[in-house]
Order: C-alpha cells, then sequence, then structure tokens
C-alpha cells in the first residue's frame, strides 16, 4: 500500500498521478522519521483508497531532495493533479496532524464515517504496564478483551532504556523488550490491540459505556482506565518554541542527536538519572539542573551517576528561560535561595520533572483529585460500576512498573467478578 520511489521515477508516480499523493522523505537513524513511520502505515491502511503514500529515501535521493527544498526528514508532502498543495509537516509529527493534513487534501475527513460498532466485555484504554497485564488477565479469564492505545503499546516503560528492579529478569531489562513480551502474552490469550486510535469521545456511566475513536465506537461491558501519565513541561519561557528543537522528555527517542555534544538533563529523580546514564554513552558533556541539593533517585543510581565523570550539577535552581536560533543554544537558570540567575550554553535539554495524568477527557466522567488522579476504592473500582483504573493515572503514591503490573492484576481479577455478577 506504501510504494518506495526515487528521484528516477518521482515525476511518473508522484506528479502524474490522478489520486492525490503524499510523500514522506525519510532518513535512516532519524527518531522523528521512526516515530512517523507506524503512524503512516496506519494512515495508508485507512486511506489508501483516497490518495497514494509514497515513501522516498533522502539520504540515497540527497540532490533531487534539495532541488525539491527539502533538507530535513521526515519531511512530508502532498500534492493533487501533479502541484504541490498545503503546507509541508516535518519533524516529531502525531497521528492526529497527518490524518487532519490528509483529510484536508482529500476533502472529507473519517470522522463523517458511520463508525465500525464493536462490543465486548472488556475495554482498557492504555498498552503501558497495567493496561497489558488486566488484558492479559482479562482475556485468560475467557472475556472478550480489547485495548485501545492512542500510540504503539508499551507506555513510557518502552521508552525506558534498561530497568533494573522488575523482578525475574536477570538483573536488567530494555523497557522495549519488556513491553514487546507484556503484549505478545497478553495476545497469546486472545487480547485484542487496536493501537494508533484517537480517543474522540467517551461515556461513563453505571448503566451506559461507550468510546469512540476515529473509525470506531466500542461498546464495553466493563471499562479499565490505564492511560498513564505523561511527562511534566518545563515550565519555562520558550519550551513551546523549542520543544522537539532542542528540548525534549526522552533520551532514547531523541539522544542520538547528540553525540559528542553538551546536553541538560532537568530533574533529580530516577527517571532523571537513568536518562543521564544512558545519553552519557553518547554526549560527551551532561549538566544535571535540579531544585534541591541532593538527588531523589535510588541509591544505586546516585552511585552510577556521581561516579561519571562526564556529568556535573547546578543545584537549587529552575530553569526560567530557553533561548537559541532554530535550535535551542542556551538555558537561563534562577538559583532558589540567592535569586541570581545565570546561564549555560547546551546543545539539547531533558525534562524529567514528574508526571501528570492523561485525564482531560475523563473529566466529568469518573472522580479525580485535585492533582488530576482517578480516584478508586479498594479493589480499583471508580465512582462508576464497572470502570475500573490501573497504573499511573490512578491516585497512588509509588507508581514503578511493577506496581502498576499489580493493579493491572488486581483489575483484572476484579473484572472478571464484576462482569459474573452482573
Amino acid at each position: 500500500m506504501i510504494r518506495e520511489v526515487n528521484a528516477d521515477n518521482y515525476e511518473e508516480v508522484v506528479l502524474k498521478s490522478r489520486r492525490p499523493v503524499i510523500v514522506d522523505f525519510y532518513s535512516t537513524d532519524c527518531p522523528p522519521c521512526n516515530q512517523l513511520e507506524p503512524i503512516y502505515e496506519r494512515l495508508a491502511e485507512t486511506y489508501g483508497e483516497y490518495m497514494d503514500f509514497i515513501k522516498i529515501y533522502r539520504q540515497g535521493n540527497r540532490e533531487f531532495a534539495k532541488s525539491l527544498g527539502v533538507t530535513g526528514s521526515p519531511t512530508v508532502l502532498f500534492y493533487r493533479d501533479g502541484k504541490e498543495v498545503r503546507e509541508r509537516l516535518n519533524g516529531y509529527l502525531t497521528k492526529p496532524e497527518v490524518r487532519k493534513a490528509i483529510e484536508q487534501v482529500i476533502g472529507f475527513s473519517i470522522m463523517d464515517r458511520e463508525p465500525e460498532r464493536v462490543e465486548c466485555d472488556v475495554l482498557v484504554l492504555g498498552g503501558g504496564p497495567a493496561g497489558l497485564t488486566a488484558a492479559l488477565y482479562a482475556s485468560r479469564a475467557k472475556l472478550d478483551t480489547v485495548v485501545v492505545d492512542e500510540g504503539v503499546t508499551g507506555g513510557q516503560a518502552a521508552n525506558t532504556y534498561y530497568i533494573e528492579n522488575y523482578p525475574g529478569t536477570s538483573g536488567s531489562i530494555e523497557g522495549k523488550t519488556l513491553m514487546k513480551n507484556m503484549r505478545e502474552q497478553a495476545e497469546s490469550f486472545g487480547a485484542v490491540i487496536d493501537d494508533l486510535k484517537e480517543i474522540i469521545e467517551i461515556k461513563l456511566t453505571d448503566t451506559e459505556k461507550y468510546v469512540r475513536t476515529e473509525d470506531k465506537i466500542y461498546f464495553p461491558k466493563a471499562v479499565v482506565l490505564a492511560m498513564g501519565a505523561q511527562p511534566r513541561k518545563l515550565p519555562a519561557e520558550n519550551e513551546d518554541v523549542f520543544r522537539g528543537k532542542g528540548i525534549h522528555y526522552c533520551a532514547i527517542c531523541d539522544g542520538s542527536m547528540y553525540e559528542g555534544k553538551h546536553v541538560a538533563v532537568i530533574g533529580g529523580g530516577n527517571s532523571a538519572i537513568q536518562e543521564t546514564l544512558y545519553l552519557s554513552n553518547i554526549a560527551d558533556k551532561i549538566t544535571i539542573i535540579h531544585e534541591f541539593d541532593n538527588l531523589q533517585a535510588s541509591k544505586v543510581l546516585q552511585d552510577k551517576v556521581f561516579n561519571n565523570p562526564k556529568v556535573n550539577f547546578i543545584w537549587e535552581s529552575h530553569v526560567t528561560k530557553a533561548e537559541g536560533n532554530e535550535m535551542l543554544k542556551r538555558l537561563f537558570y534562577k538559583n532558589l535561595k540567592t535569586g541570581e540567575v545565570s546561564s549555560i550554553d547546551v546543545d539539547g535539554a531533558f525534562v524529567y520533572i514528574g508526571l501528570s495524568p492523561k485525564t482531560d477527557i475523563l473529566n466529568g466522567q469518573v472522580e479525580i483529585n485535585q492533582y488530576g488522579y482517578v480516584k478508586t476504592d479498594e479493589d480499583l473500582m471508580t465512582s462508576v460500576k464497572g470502570v475500573f483504573a490501573a497504573g499511573d493515572i490512578r491516585d497512588k503514591k509509588v507508581r514503578q512498573v511493577a506496581t502498576a503490573v499489580g493493579d493491572g492484576a488486581t483489575v483484572g481479577v476484579n473484572v472478571e467478578r464484576y462482569l459474573s455478577g452482573i
């Protein structure tokens, strides 16, 4: 459904096509390209009957790409009747961004179509450790179980370089490997994974439950909320300007861009120190900027980072402003004791200052605490009968992969008991 072309057949395939065309100029070893790849494939499945999906390897067609003004990857172009239309897309792209651009070109939205109706016993929203474990337990109990995830499954754990404290491993395991195993185990018991779905509408009451995505509407008997949490944005001036252009929230995704460079890591917890150690294999120098005068990471991680010669520290400071041209060049930070404002030149910055739960779409649906986390009872049921919550989205004190898995197991068992009592 996706056709690979080159400079030689570009005119024949793209410019002479009778249908609208989308063209993805991509590169290898390109984190934004890797992010776009599954999105592009999924959109080709959905919109392939209305437009041609083309890919062209930019590094292998460098001069031709330059002749079109394409200097970065990924760069996505749109054509109709042989002429380029609308603005190009580039950088880190989300599915909604690309979908809306496609729909602008083809002239209609898939939202206008009647969604496919899906009935199931259990609908799990979120495919991280909690969601996949709940799906494993539910499907193993012979419940018709569907997992819906806005991205590819795995959650934050999949973006963790290594996990050392998960029981039953040889000592450490790559996050993506652990999550791949969890997905395959859930699928082996019959769970259906619907990933890369946009949740458009949700209704959760004691007597009525449905969730609509761009092409399906699910009517489950029970729902598990396991959407997790997302990194808290850096509260600094120009964060939005340099997000993805020097300010990042995932070292595994974006760290390779900074080989031999100087990067800052903002934060002092486990995530910040784990990612610092990962980045120390790539960058030449790392400066940790932290608001306290000590780290909150585990003692094991502290010992490793304090003994790493590439790492230095700026204590008791908040980053207040980012500055640069097209890319980040400098961070300004304020000492919280003296009030003195200083600056540091960096090539990139990675932010790990906590998480915020993904509960915006749940407002008015279930009871949520003042910090945005979902309240549950001892059985992890929310304020709505038949709606459970598990993992980082839930109001609790400890958030680890192991505790998320524990939540998922608890919910999996209790969902079965709930449905057997209806």
